[in-house]
């Protein structure tokens, strides 16, 4: 009874009048930004918030704009993160370098 409740609610209904058919299941995302449901940690138009775009060479991780292609947390894909390697020379770890999405690339 309950999905044809949200079916009835987002049929018609736009999130800015009815903010709740954002998180009725099979909406594209659960917060409300230009009267359309988006998911505010991907979305490159609202990323991190309503209106927040995203370089073209960015892509929306976690509410951030981040490069893919150097960004040593997500190096190639979200969430991706290049491990701490030990250097040679010190007994410390630094860490590993994001280069064209690769990790350790060169």
């Amino acid at each position: 009874m309950a999905g044809n409740y949200n079916q009835r609610m987002a049929v018609g209904s736009t999130c800015d009048k009815v903010p709740r058919v954002c998180v009725a299941r099979g909406s594209t995302g659960p917060d409300c930004c230009n009267n359309k449901c988006v998911d505010t940690w991907s979305d490159r138009n609202n990323c991190g918030r309503c209106g927040k775009k995203c370089k073209y060479s960015e892509t929306c991780c976690d509410g951030n704009c981040v490069n893919l292609r150097f960004d040593e947390y997500h190096c190639g894909r979200c969430n991706n993160r290049c491990n701490s390697r030990k250097s040679s020379k010190k007994k410390n770890y630094k860490p590993s370098s994001c280069s064209y999405g690769m990790c350790d690339y060169a």
